[in-house]
């Protein structure tokens, strides 16, 4: 019976050519939630945003400010600049049971006045795991630079 139970499991994870299937890593499945994350704002698609958000999500903002989750969708709702280069990168994430921290560093450039102008902020977002799904609770922004 065991014997069964291994055949099944391996072809359960091999695919049609017969290569293994790799499972991400909860690494890689928030690093490219921030991803896709960033492109949602690009794209104002407020229903990804949404079902990234915990009802009880709440961002801090580069000047300080505070807001929830109605504000946070308004915002990709309501997002309107032109960015030329928007990037992801020092991404680091921290597992602490159903509890992760994901520390990343957002690079858009495009025009200001007419100059190309690089903005750098870097994030800070708490997510749990919720189901079997992470969902942030928590968010904050600091910028670093203009350039």
């Amino acid at each position: 019976m065991r014997w069964c139970a291994a055949v099944l499991l391996t072809l359960a994870v091999c695919s049609a050519d017969g290569a293994a299937q790799r499972v991400p890593s909860t690494q890689q499945i928030l690093e490219q939630l921030e991803r896709d994350w960033v492109e949602a704002m690009q794209r104002n698609d407020v229903a990804f945003v949404d079902s990234v958000l915990a009802p009880e999500f709440i961002a801090t903002y580069p000047d300080g400010s505070r807001g929830d989750r109605v504000k946070e969708l308004q915002l990709v709702k309501d997002f309107n600049s032109q960015v030329d280069k928007w990037a992801v990168d020092e991404v680091m994430v921290k597992v602490f049971g159903q509890t992760a921290i994901v520390w990343f560093t957002q690079r858009m450039v495009g025009p200001i006045q007419g100059k190309p102008t690089e903005i750098v902020t870097r994030y800070t977002d708490v997510f749990v795991n919720r189901d079997g799904k992470w969902l942030c609770v928590s968010s904050q922004s600091t910028r670093v630079t203009g350039k």
